[in-house]
């Protein structure tokens, strides 16, 4: 017979374990609340802490293992290196994107004005066609500088909370870069996983992380600097503003710059600058286009493990959600997506009718049994 003083305590502690567990939710809930515009900065400073790690080992070592200095020194070179060239990036772009707005408001009064005749030259194929089409092309270029001016204004009003966002993720860095153990591997013990897969989904995010940082961005930066020197040779208006816009398209590899370099052509051929023309395509053919098929292994390398397919999507996903910094937490999100889906194969395969297969025994991270 059960001893009911066993039983009460039992009972008691039952209780206490769901009262304990509701408070923590319920906090949890308020805290996540508080902090939930700068839960991205917060993420950022996170990965960007972990990618930080050997620079600042470096910088503490020469300083003779000063940690509030070396933080410091870190923080100075990343700001200085990376940090406000791409701020004064974006600064020149926004103000070219202002004056390219104001061109193509006078453009499309040029258009209802005056018809295609103005615009479009005498030996372009299809004029008649082209002159009964204005009024549609004027349209749709209406619309288009209306979004376009729609953008800056939201960009302007966004300033504010980007600086603010910026210095969280900064400041939040000076805490956990140094840290002996990473704020992602101090999170990630609460998730109840198995260690070993704990290592694996912390050095899943760095990886990615760091493809993504030397993919996407160094790779971009290359083909938007090589791409805007082609568009300032053969005097296109706005090039700092089309080399952003080159260096976010290089996103799509092989196509993205062709998005911007392309109608550049087309526009100088149409404005009867035909060597420039001609000279653009084919620096752009043949230089810009291409440097991704040599620069992305070298510095990427096997690290995302994921198809191109899926960095691709996920990278466009990511900016759609997340703005900018949806050009990093897209692909890691879909790096941990296919991780969790190999723990759940690892985790239930014995109950699927066939069994884990040989594919997803070989992509499971690190076991007692197996190293990866």
């Amino acid at each position: 017979m059960p001893d009911p003083k066993l039983s009460l305590k039992s009972q008691k502690l039952r209780v206490a374990m769901f009262a304990v567990g509701f408070a923590t939710f319920v906090i949890s809930a308020l805290f996540i609340g508080l902090i939930w515009d700068f839960l991205i900065a917060l993420l950022l400073a996170a990965i960007f802490s972990v990618m930080s790690k050997p620079l600042y080992s470096k910088v503490l070592d020469k300083v003779g293992g000063r940690d509030s200095i070396a933080v410091t020194f870190t923080l100075i070179i990343i700001i200085i290196g990376a940090l406000l060239p791409g701020l004064g990036l974006l600064y020149f772009a926004a103000t070219q994107a202002s004056d390219l707005t104001t061109e193509i408001v006078s453009y499309v009064s040029d258009l209802e004005t005056n018809g295609a005749g103005s615009i479009v030259p005498e030996w372009m194929p299809f004029k008649a066609q082209l002159q009964s089409a204005v009024p549609n092309i004027a349209s749709k270029l209406g619309e288009l500088t209306a979004f376009f001016v729609s953008s800056l204004s939201s960009f302007t009003r966004g300033t504010a909370s980007f600086f603010m966002s910026l210095f969280v993720m900064l400041y939040a860095m000076a805490f956990f870069i140094k840290e002996k153990t990473s704020v992602l591997a101090q999170l990630m013990r609460y998730s109840g996983l198995p260690a070993t897969f704990q290592k694996h989904l912390v050095d899943r995010v760095v990886s990615i992380s760091r493809a993504t940082i030397k993919g996407t961005f160094l790779i971009g930066i290359a083909q938007g600097l090589l791409g805007g020197l082609g568009l300032w040779v053969a005097g296109v208006p706005g090039v700092v503003f089309w080399s952003l816009i080159m260096m976010i398209a290089s996103v799509i590899p092989g196509v993205g710059p062709a998005l911007v370099w392309g109608p550049a052509v087309i526009y100088l051929f149409a404005t009867g600058d035909t060597l420039s023309a001609a000279g653009l395509g084919l620096w752009c053919g043949i230089v810009v286009s291409t440097i991704d098929n040599f620069m992305r292994p070298a510095l990427v390398g096997k690290d995302t493990q994921m198809p191109d397919l899926l960095v691709l999507i996920s990278t466009l996903g990511g900016l759609i959600m997340f703005g900018a910094v949806g050009l990093v937490l897209g692909p890691v999100i879909a790096g941990l997506f296919t991780s969790m889906w190999y723990l759940f194969q690892e985790v239930f395969g014995d109950f699927m009718p066939n069994g884990p297969t040989e594919d997803a025994e070989e992509a499971l991270p690190p076991t007692q049994e197996k190293q990866c």
